[in-house]
């Protein structure tokens, strides 16, 4: 074999994805968004490909996309061992096929396994404020993408219940992926159980939360539930470790324990959209104004 630790689960399309992940945003500081430094993500990717990981996700809005290709290129993985995740730029929702050509180029390859629609709020190109653009209309794209085998999966990100409804209703070719927050605190149970009924496959960010210091052993993911997680970490150790969870099994009470733990508290809670129509959270009395908020290129 070539080294994979994490088994695959068949998409609704029938491709197959790992059930374990890589995740490569590096967050937000006092100045917004974390810049990505030279090598910062490059070498975490080749030590995750090396330790047995074969999905790395990335997105437009990360600006890493060309290191994640450099380091899998230097990871000696074969290209068609490794599931690619990339995301359509809030952005780039007037422009998906075009907009993933880009991301390609970044990448280095000539196709993603999965590209989503990072969130239902669109921002104009130049970030200046909100865009309002049916999501029904960048699914087209998205459909189109997959038509020219650009992306051999699409899917969504961030979207609630009833968009799903509404996408799933009036769509040519059916999403297989939606990802989002779930973690302790935020079980998504409802969102959990929507997936399954429907047949995508739910693939969780932020997968221990923020319950844990940095000096803390999080839980273990959370593939017992069916649910494929995506932990960040720039640390050797830390990527080795989280990878190595495929030899033991939760019992049905430590299950029912952690189901009963979740808070509906969110990490990720980007409030200052919340006037956007297709805005996906709850809302908040007073929004915030913090580090997630967009701003005008200089």
């Amino acid at each position: 074999m070539d080294g994979a630790k994490a088994p695959r689960i068949r998409l609704n399309d029938g491709n197959l994805m790992p059930v374990l992940g890589l995740g490569t945003f590096l967050g937000f500081d006092e100045n917004g968004q974390k810049e990505t430094k030279d090598g910062e993500v490059e070498v975490p990717v080749t030590w995750a490909l090396n330790a047995g990981y074969r999905m790395i996700d990335t997105a437009s809005a990360y600006k890493s996309e060309d290191q994640v290709g450099k380091g899998i290129a230097k990871s000696g993985v074969a290209r068609e061992n490794v599931f690619i995740v990339t995301k359509l730029g809030l952005h780039e929702q007037r422009t998906v096929v075009d907009s993933l050509k880009k991301s390609l180029q970044r990448l280095n390859t000539s196709y993603v396994d999965l590209y989503l629609i990072h969130n239902p709020v669109a921002l104009k190109p130049d970030h200046s404020g909100f865009d309002v653009i049916d999501y029904l209309d960048t699914w087209k794209g998205m459909e189109e993408a997959k038509r020219l085998g650009l992306a051999r999966s699409i899917g969504i990100s961030n979207f609630n219940i009833s968009q799903m409804e509404r996408l799933l209703k009036n769509c040519e070719i059916r999403p297989a992926v939606l990802q989002v927050e779930v973690n302790l605190n935020l079980a998504q149970h409802k969102i959990h159980e929507y997936t399954k009924r429907e047949g995508l496959a739910l693939m969780a960010y932020t997968p221990f939360g923020s319950l844990f210091d940095k000096t803390g052993v999080p839980p273990p993911p959370r593939v017992q539930r069916g649910i494929v997680p995506i932990p960040k970490s720039v640390r050797k150790e830390k990527i080795e470790e989280n990878i190595d969870i495929f030899d033991f099994e939760l019992t049905e009470n430590d299950m029912v324990e952690l189901y009963n733990f979740n808070k509906d508290y969110r990490v990720v809670w980007p409030s200052f959209w919340q006037d956007h129509p297709y805005y996906p959270f709850e809302k908040k009395d007073t929004p915030d104004d913090d580090l997630f908020k967009p701003k005008p290129k200089e």
